[in-house]
């Protein structure tokens, strides 16, 4: 005959056995990292299993430390297909280094479920990102730094099909071999699709003061901008004076401290 305590232990566990799938993906998505959490829970019964296995636990899909031991593209790609559709579409947020067309087309259609994209380093082009970017009318993040094969016109598609845009990561390797020529074309296309950017970073891009001048007047309620490195900027006249007073302003030289009005309220009491 069994025990008291053996009644309560065995209920117990079913009240854990019979949570809300919802619920207990909020439990298992802090079981880092992500491998770990689906080896570890998929064993324990066949309702935890399911719920990893279901679209639960895939609304946040951070990658970042998976991929650095990856130098296979094709491995990235399949993962990211794979959680893409077993989230049923219905990805949040997707934070990975090095997708290739495969996976953007998956994550390109997960509509007004995303809300932050940050795709480093991935190998997409500007005829991808035209061919396959669906409308994401609720994409607040977006970060496409290092990303070679993107241009202004790959920009400019991020920009009228992600119309809620307030922050942007394009931030691009140091110049080791001199200055390069002066672009502007990058520059426009964030100011002339990405008015609503609070925060933009923009390290080592080759525009001047010109298309720099155009994101701040166009972009009227920016209030951090990085760019650092960016060795064709000269913060001449009208341009400066704008930059100096936003919130947080990183100048492009390196190894300067960022300039805002607090800084140079401290300067001039020194």
């Amino acid at each position: 005959m069994a025990s008291t305590g053996d009644h309560e232990t065995t209920a117990e566990w079913r009240r854990w056995d019979g949570l809300n799938p919802e619920i207990l993906a909020l439990i298992f998505v802090r079981i880092k990292p992500v491998d770990q959490m689906v080896r570890a829970v998929t064993l324990v019964c066949k309702g935890w299993r399911e719920v990893v296995l279901g679209p639960y636990c895939w609304s946040e899909v951070d990658l970042k430390a998976w991929c650095r031991g990856r130098i296979d593209g094709l491995d990235v790609d399949l993962l990211v297909r794979k959680l893409v559709r077993r989230s049923k579409y219905s990805v949040e947020r997707l934070s990975v280094y090095r997708i290739g067309e495969s996976a953007f087309f998956h994550v390109a259609h997960c509509g007004s479920f995303l809300k932050e994209l940050q795709i480093p380093t991935s190998t997409i082009t500007d005829q991808m990102v035209l061919k396959h970017l669906t409308p994401l009318p609720n994409l607040r993040v977006l970060d496409v730094s290092y990303c070679f094969r993107i241009t202004s016109k790959g920009l400019a598609a991020f920009g009228r099909r992600c119309d809620t845009l307030i922050h942007l990561r394009r931030n691009m390797p140091p110049i080791t071999d001199g200055f390069p020529a002066t672009d502007d074309s990058e520059a426009k296309a964030i100011a002339d699709t990405m008015p609503n950017l609070y925060h933009i970073e923009l390290c080592f891009g080759q525009f001047g003061d010109p298309g720099l001048l155009e994101i701040v007047t166009t972009c009227k309620l920016l209030t951090y901008l990085d760019i650092e490195g960016c060795w064709n900027v000269e913060l001449n006249g009208d341009v400066r004076v704008m930059c100096e007073r936003l919130q947080q302003f990183h100048n492009p030289w390196v190894g300067d401290d960022s300039t805002s009005d607090d800084d140079e309220t401290n300067t001039d009491s020194d």
